[in-house]
């Protein structure tokens, strides 16, 4: 089977459930596993690599008001993989190429699969989907009740323990708080996010709104980039969020994609919470910043 992922999500669900082999072709952002790096791209983006927050923010609004997206299918590309299955997304064009990107007709007529998720139950239906479209049900199965069992254990670690007001930014340049699964992550790792709702979208929002808040700790994860970088963003916040500890974390890792790694994302903020209770898994980092 031939398998084309529109979305970084979707291709390390293809890695956690064995059929990493199968897949062809990828985005311009893929980069988890690291093979999957050599494999053909079938978009690009109109973002410079150095944008500034600011910069990539101020692109995004411009390409929606013209309709448009700052992300791309490469047509012939996306043709030239002959996919027997095509995996996207429909929950946000700021991110990734949608699903009505996809040309009407192409040389062989694919299984095209859906993905949705603006919860963690989502995103265990999102692996269910994917696993029935390669033929892969029980390791989809086994890889649900694994994730399962590891944020039931968090939670019975951080039972019963002080939970720690947390405010979660997406965005830093302008301000937007976290939302979709991101405050379940908090919760189930022990904390209260007192900016997100729930499977609510992130939403714009002032200093005021962080610091009526009164969090914390504040944790910086802004979306597509990682730890350092979000930290480095993060330390020009300086005197703009009281007395509150400030981290960086791996945003695109951890907590901007919707797969399996939204576990290690709990654990980590877990971690961060109640550091005596439970550990960060291997790879995740929070770095501190100076306030």
């Amino acid at each position: 089977m031939r398998v084309v992922s529109l979305v970084p999500a979707a291709t390390e669900i293809v890695y956690a459930i064995g059929a990493i082999d199968e897949l062809v072709a990828v985005t311009h952002d893929d980069d988890y596993p690291p093979t999957v790096r050599v494999l053909p791209s079938v978009t690009r983006s109109t973002i410079p690599h150095d944008a500034s927050a600011r910069e990539i923010d101020r692109q995004v609004r411009e390409a929606g008001a013209r309709g448009e997206s700052t992300f791309h299918l490469d047509e012939q590309a996306l043709r030239d993989a002959r996919p027997d299955v095509i995996l996207g997304q429909t929950l946000c064009a700021v991110c990734a190429v949608t699903l009505d990107q996809i040309p009407a007709h192409l040389p062989r007529v694919p299984q095209v699969v859906a993905l949705d998720a603006s919860s963690l139950a989502g995103m265990f239906e999102d692996v269910r989907r994917i696993g029935t479209a390669l033929g892969r049900d029980a390791d989809a199965d086994r890889l649900i009740h694994d994730l399962g069992s590891r944020l039931a254990a968090v939670e019975a670690q951080v039972a019963g323990l002080s939970r720690p007001r947390v405010a979660c930014l997406e965005w830093l340049d302008p301000l937007f708080n976290a939302g979709h699964w991101v405050p379940e992550q908090v919760r189930i790792g022990g904390g209260e996010d007192v900016l997100g709702t729930a499977g609510a979208r992130s939403r714009e929002i002032g200093w005021d709104d962080v610091l009526a808040a009164q969090p914390e700790i504040v944790i910086a994860m802004p979306c597509g980039w990682g730890a350092e970088r979000a930290a480095t963003e993060a330390a020009r916040l300086r005197g703009s969020v009281g007395d509150a500890r400030v981290l960086g974390v791996d945003g695109a890792a951890f907590f901007s994609r919707p797969g399996p790694r939204l576990v290690d994302g709990v654990e980590l903020l877990a971690s961060i919470f109640h550091p005596d209770a439970v550990s960060a898994p291997d790879g995740a980092i929070a770095v501190p910043v100076g306030i």
